[in-house]
């Protein structure tokens, strides 16, 4: 997604990428290695998103949007926003009343947190993303301070409203994310994921990312 973002000029489409990485506790620009508790046997990475230390694994949704943010006319602060409120409508269709944070980007239910947001902006444009906790194992968020926090819990969808397949997370989201950022045209119907301005490339076993 750094090359992408590199090599992109005002011509290219925004894409939004969705996929799973293998288990990985990823540190940001500035994060401090001393919210990495007890680390075992999972690898640490340091990497060039805003934000502290979160831990990503098989059975999480990570969603990576690629835009220019100049042509979508957002600012950082509102494509948080738009990642968050996706994510809130989304589960809201499921029957899970969730919210965001202004002082811990983020999605939240009863205060444990569901999804974590990382940006990165270069040239005018987004790369890294959100993460969403669909039915991966939680245990490894008690080995670090969460994004920072001490004694933040998190929760996962698969406890909260019955999903747990993480490509049926990925196809119920993506038209949340498609209105809430923007997009001209109509949300993509499933499997073409094509609109005008945007490509939503589901890639489940990509772990190469980062």
């Amino acid at each position: 997604m750094q090359r992408f973002t590199d090599q992109r000029d005002e011509s290219t489409r925004d894409e939004i990428w969705m996929v799973e990485h293998p288990p990985i506790f990823t540190l940001g620009l500035n994060a401090s290695r001393e919210h990495v508790l007890s680390p075992g046997d999972i690898p640490v990475l340091q990497i060039d998103r805003g934000g502290q230390v979160t831990y990503h694994g098989p059975g999480q949704l990570v969603i990576y949007p690629l835009i220019d943010l100049k042509r979508l006319a957002l600012g950082v602060r509102q494509l948080v926003v738009a990642l968050e409120n996706a994510v809130i409508a989304y589960v809201g269709e499921l029957g899970v009343a969730a919210s965001g944070s202004r002082a811990a980007p983020g999605v939240y239910v009863n205060g444990a947190k569901l999804a974590s947001v990382g940006l990165r902006i270069r040239r005018g444009a987004s790369y890294h993303g959100m993460a969403l906790n669909v039915s991966l194992d939680l245990q490894p968020f008690e080995r670090i301070n969460v994004c920072g926090y001490r004694d933040l819990t998190v929760t996962r969808l698969a406890d909260l409203g019955g999903v747990s397949e993480v490509r049926a997370v990925a196809e119920g989201l993506t038209p949340h994310l498609i209105r809430e950022l923007g997009f001209s045209g109509h949300a993509p119907a499933r499997g073409s994921a094509q609109s005008a301005h945007s490509a939503i490339k589901t890639d489940l076993q990509a772990v190469n990312s980062l």
